[in-house]
């Protein structure tokens, strides 16, 4: 988008984008392409049997239709085979959870003027229930992101020669249980809140690997690191805080590590004049949206962090990862 030539239609077309976005959240939200994975049906059927509005649903499934995520023959509907693989609740290759977490976050975005204007975060206070829902659509749909992407990071490091990994912040366990699907010799312990467990321990016993990931609950922030590991690593948790407790998160880490250690960091990458990529600019904006001083960081600042922290060695690993994704790389001292 940065390359693009800009011009009336497509600032009208950015502009009102989500309609299609609201669209698609709103079949995924009512479990249309679920109910519509297995065979062709009507509108008054599938209404009748979602109880849902015959009017509202006709318009919502022609959108739909129209966006091509639907088939419309007749009288009658069908998910598509890509929505049938991505957003029914029966395929394993499910994306309905993030696309949920990314519903959740409408509300807070129509207000990010407010957050710029006041600095803090714009997201509206829920209540206890729907804070369970979202809390569950957020942490199942990391785990929808990093079964994406986890198979092609892990093959990429060598943790060959390791042999206890911390995953810091590893909500689902998704990371540690690639990890150790390509490191037999690996074990690994999650380090997560309290109400991640049940999640993190039903993925182990979903991948067999109970005798090898442990999660240990705890407050990054301000719990101790039991334990001591050759290796730790940190996906899409320094973005969560500002600077001064990044720098203590790091540190506290590395104190956790043997000497030799090897601490590894996942992030959308700012470049240094922090104008690109796209993707990680505008994170950054959903930081300020739902955090007190969250935000993302350049490739310099990371690497600032980790001099304070002790590291030597410190690069930035050579693979593309989308979105802006990267992963610094540092090692304690022997």
């Amino acid at each position: 988008m940065q390359n693009m030539t800009w011009t009336p239609s497509e600032l009208l077309n950015m502009s009102g984008s989500y309609w299609s976005t609201c669209a698609l959240h709103a079949g995924v939200k009512l479990e249309l392409f679920t109910a519509l994975s297995e065979a062709p049906t009507t509108m008054p059927e599938l209404a009748k049997r979602l109880s849902l509005n015959e009017r509202g649903l006709a318009m919502l499934l022609d959108a739909l239709a129209a966006l091509e995520l639907l088939s419309k023959q007749g009288a009658s509907y069908q998910s598509t085979p890509f929505a049938t693989q991505f957003l029914s609740t029966n395929s394993s290759a499910y994306l309905g959870h993030i696309i949920l977490h990314h519903h959740h976050l409408v509300e807070g975005w129509a207000r990010l003027d407010e957050a710029v204007s006041t600095g803090a975060p714009s997201r509206a206070r829920v209540s206890h229930e729907s804070a369970e829902v979202e809390r569950e659509s957020f942490l199942l749909g990391m785990f929808n992101l990093a079964m994406l992407l986890a198979p092609q990071v892990v093959k990429q490091i060598d943790l060959s020669q390791r042999k206890q990994l911390l995953d810091l912040g590893g909500g689902p366990g998704t990371y540690a249980i690639h990890f150790c699907q390509h490191n037999p010799e690996l074990q690994a312990t999650i380090f997560d809140l309290p109400t991640t467990r049940t999640i993190a321990e039903q993925t182990i016993r979903q991948f067999d690997l109970q005798e090898r990931i442990n999660f240990v609950a705890g407050d990054f922030q301000d719990d101790a690191l039991t334990g001591c590991y050759d290796v730790a690593w940190l996906s899409h948790v320094l973005h969560g805080e500002g600077a001064a407790e990044c720098g203590k998160m790091l540190r506290k880490t590395v104190d956790a590590l043997e000497p030799g250690g090897l601490l590894l960091v996942q992030e959308f990458i700012l470049n240094d004049s922090r104008d690109s990529p796209l993707f990680p600019a505008l994170f950054s904006l959903n930081m300020l949206i739902g955090t007190p001083q969250g935000q993302a960081y350049s490739e310099g600042e990371i690497k600032a962090l980790f001099e304070v922290a002790g590291l030597h060695d410190i690069e930035r690993l050579p693979m593309e990862l989308p979105n802006g994704a990267g992963v610094m790389c540092g090692r304690k001292p022997e």
